[in-house]
């Protein structure tokens, strides 16, 4: 089986980065949303991230269905310190999932309803899974400076 070890690098240090800012946070600034129409918590963000990568990883590529409610994902709430170790655990998890498929193999489980072309492999779901890491880095970027400018 084949895995481009340099996305998954790439993908993982950028997984890392978002955890570590949040690990920066005490429990009340993870769980704090900006003063703006629709902003996310840190909290959310990282939990969002988990459900993300579990889904395109395991559901998608794997075929092995994982539960997840996306929308509460965006709801929830929690301690700092839960959702690091939940990180650890998923980081391992999408290691091994990202290991365990061909990346030129046709993903497992296609969503029906998206018809994007990195579904066309395994390969271009881990490009979109790092995509949206990198884009919920920014997002927690941002987040943490209007954070702390409203203090």
């Amino acid at each position: 089986m084949a895995t481009d070890r340099i996305l998954l690098e790439f993908t993982l240090a950028k997984f890392d980065e978002l955890f570590a800012l949040i690990a920066e946070m005490d429990d009340e600034q993870a769980n704090r949303r900006p003063e703006l129409k629709g902003a996310n918590s840190l909290y959310c963000l990282g939990n969002h991230t988990l459900g993300m990568m579990r889904f395109w990883s395991c559901t998608t590529n794997r075929g092995v269905e994982v539960t997840r409610d996306r929308d509460a994902e965006f709801d929830a709430s929690g301690s700092v310190a839960e959702l690091l170790e939940r990180a650890a655990v998923e980081r391992h998890r999408f290691e091994t999932d990202v290991c365990s498929v061909d990346d030129h193999a046709v993903p497992a489980n296609k969503p029906k309803d998206r018809d994007e072309p990195w579904l066309v492999s395994c390969h271009g779901v881990l490009l979109h899974v790092f995509e949206e890491i990198c884009q919920h880095l920014g997002q927690a970027e941002v987040t943490r400076d209007l954070l702390a400018a409203n203090r």
